[in-house]
């Protein structure tokens, strides 16, 4: 007879440290993971594939207080040269030119840079945009194969939000139309001595070429939007051309992906919760609490960017050097038993639900109310518009994008009975 050993708890099992965030089980369920990290503590020391250590903060209570905690600056100035040494991979003069957006400004640049955008994506003008915004879905649907399979990818969740946008920022369609999605890759690290380095680089010239095309459109064929309130802010000396270039390249990029990653966590939930998926088909009205019930269970954006605090200062009980990076994990955050019941489980009925899955705070995602529109109009339309839509490859052979900071796939085959 063999004696078998005790199962190793979750609060038991010894982290490495630091604690590598890479490789495929970890990107295909962190889960587990941020479990056993969540038990350990609040603050971990973790490992990129780049080579970039970091800070990672887990819990939902010290993750709330580190996206609010004011001693947590984003400026990339304030990286060490341990920081910059690894994580500083875009190379000059486009790190100056590109990365001086929202994300990476502290008030109070932040504060007077944010208010040229935030007018665009209120949840009024959202609410006034619905109609259009369902007639795009529609159309895209209508494109659809007559009947099974299709990837829902290229067919659907990449193209959504590139043309929502188009809407919502004042990009014209000829312009919306040549956007290449892999110009959005620009933001996964890839090192100087990466063999992918030159598409790397070949992306990002291509990228600042596309963002210089759009500016010269715009201070020629100037109109009543965003991209056009940029161009001329610009001109008058209120933002800088490394500023506006940037929040170009914000817009461009968080404004589509992370929303095509947001459709596929969200339909890859429902599929492996086939009654979930059949009570939100059957009754619509479902959709808006259903949404921040997907945004919480898995979020597109897994991990936030960088913070850095300006001198050497406690975390929760940890020591971290100054200019040393701290990011949160906002999927952590969202599964944390002390705040969510049950958190492991997809409950459509949730409520309150204070996920974490646009961040918190000041640099709260501008865009929220437009992404809640778009998941709300997208899974409502595939839904019920695809009868009998379901996984058409193994769960296991989802390939999960390699990205550090972002959850989806780049491919989502499905089947289903027809297009109605």
């Amino acid at each position: 007879m063999t004696v078998q050993e005790p199962e190793t708890t979750a609060a038991e099992a010894t982290l490495p440290e630091p604690v590598p965030l890479m490789g495929c089980p970890y990107k295909s369920n962190p889960y587990p993971l941020y479990e056993r990290m969540r038990e350990a503590g609040p603050v971990h020391p973790v490992l990129f594939p780049s080579g970039v250590r970091a800070w990672l903060v887990t819990g939902y209570d010290s993750a709330h207080a580190a996206l609010n905690d004011d001693r947590l600056g984003k400026n990339h100035d304030r990286g060490n040269d341990r920081w910059r040494a690894r994580a500083s991979i875009m190379p000059e003069p486009q790190h100056s030119r590109l990365q001086v957006h929202l994300l990476h400004q502290d008030p109070p640049t932040h504060t007077d840079m944010r208010r040229f955008v935030t007018d665009a994506f209120t949840p009024r003008r959202v609410e006034q945009l619905r109609p259009r915004f369902q007639e795009l879905a529609d159309s895209l649907v209508d494109a659809l194969p007559a009947a099974g399979p299709a990837d829902l990818v290229s067919g659907f969740a990449a193209r959504f939000p590139c043309q929502v946008l188009a809407e919502v920022i004042g990009l014209p369609g000829e312009l919306a139309a040549r956007f290449d999605r892999d110009w959005g890759k620009v933001v996964q690290p890839v090192g100087p001595t990466d063999p992918g380095r030159p598409l790397y680089e070949a992306r990002l010239h291509g990228l600042e070429s596309y963002i210089a095309e759009v500016v010269a459109h715009k201070r020629e064929h100037g109109d009543d939007d965003l991209l056009s309130r940029l161009v001329a802010a610009r001109d008058r000396g209120e933002l800088s051309r490394a500023e506006v270039d940037s929040m170009i390249f914000q817009l461009l990029v968080a404004g589509q992906e992370p929303v095509t990653n947001q459709i596929t966590t969200a339909l890859i939930a429902l599929f492996r919760h086939p009654d979930q998926l059949a009570r939100l088909r059957d009754d619509p009205g479902l959709l808006p609490r259903a949404v921040e019930e997907l945004l919480r269970y898995d979020s597109a954006f897994e991990l936030t960017t960088w913070r850095f605090f300006d001198q050497d200062s406690d975390l929760h009980g940890t020591e971290v050097p100054a200019g040393d990076s701290v990011i949160v994990s906002l999927c952590a955050a969202n599964r944390d038993p002390r705040r969510f019941s049950d958190p492991d489980t997809l409950d459509l009925d949730r409520s309150p639900n204070p996920h974490l899955a646009f961040g918190h705070g000041i640099h709260f995602c501008p865009g929220a109310a437009l992404a809640r529109a778009e998941l709300q109009i997208a899974l409502g339309t595939l839904l019920t518009r695809l009868p009998g839509l379901h996984l058409a490859i193994r769960d296991e052979d989802i390939e999960w994008i390699p990205a550090v900071l972002g959850r989806g796939t780049n491919h989502l085959p499905v089947g289903y009975d027809r297009v109605l």
